[in-house]
């Protein structure tokens, strides 16, 4: 909820160097860890046993993206048809501080005409140009899965198919998801706390 106050950052561990930059623990990296094995098996389920392409949005989406995979993976070795999966990369740049530049980069993804007629599993937060251009390589179907879905008045509507959680509108960092490139070491997703912006500021 909007006004949830979050864990306090006694209960749980987190790297020395960001004590006095955080505000609270907004998703503890037990309970990701659980939604996304979830989020696996309802991927799974939906695609059946296509091969799939996972296009992992960097950076913020490596974390979920190997953890996602890791539990595909596992699912498929456990059942009685092996699924192929293959990984590619690509990077969406729209952040510098807390701020979204509004314009968006794509960079990386060599070759996305790989692409054609596969079944895409894309992983990230932001997706609508990254969409449009892998239309024009047709693919079989493509899916979106994110972690967070954030309630924002800027929102354009777009919804994953597959969410791992709603969230606040709220700068939060963690599990990758960065701040100027500082705070991808910490496990659990956290809320950024003004200290924090002003010392990592660029």
């Amino acid at each position: 909820m909007d006004d949830w106050p979050g864990y306090d950052l006694n209960l749980f561990t987190y790297p020395q160097h960001y004590y006095g930059d955080l505000e609270y623990v907004l998703i503890p990296h037990g309970i990701i860890v659980d939604r996304i094995e979830r989020l696996a098996k309802d991927i799974m389920k939906d695609i059946g046993y296509s091969d799939i392409m996972v296009l992992c949005v960097l950076k913020g989406g490596y974390k979920f993206c190997a953890d996602l995979v890791e539990h595909l993976k596992n699912i498929s070795r456990n059942s009685d048809r092996f699924v192929s999966m293959k990984v590619d990369f690509i990077r969406l740049k729209s952040y510098r501080n807390d701020q979204s530049m509004g314009e968006m980069q794509i960079i990386g993804g060599d070759d996305l005409s790989t692409l054609a007629g596969k079944d895409v599993v894309g992983t990230g937060r932001t997706m609508k140009a990254l969409l449009s251009n892998i239309a024009k390589y047709k693919p079989n179907m493509v899916k979106v899965a994110s972690l967070l879905v954030k309630r924002t008045p800027r929102s354009d509507g777009f919804r994953p198919d597959y969410a791992g959680f709603e969230i606040p509108n709220l700068f939060v960092v963690g599990y990758a998801l960065d701040y100027n490139e500082y705070f991808r070491d910490l496990n659990h997703i956290c809320v950024i706390n003004e200290h924090g912006k002003e010392k990592y500021r660029v």
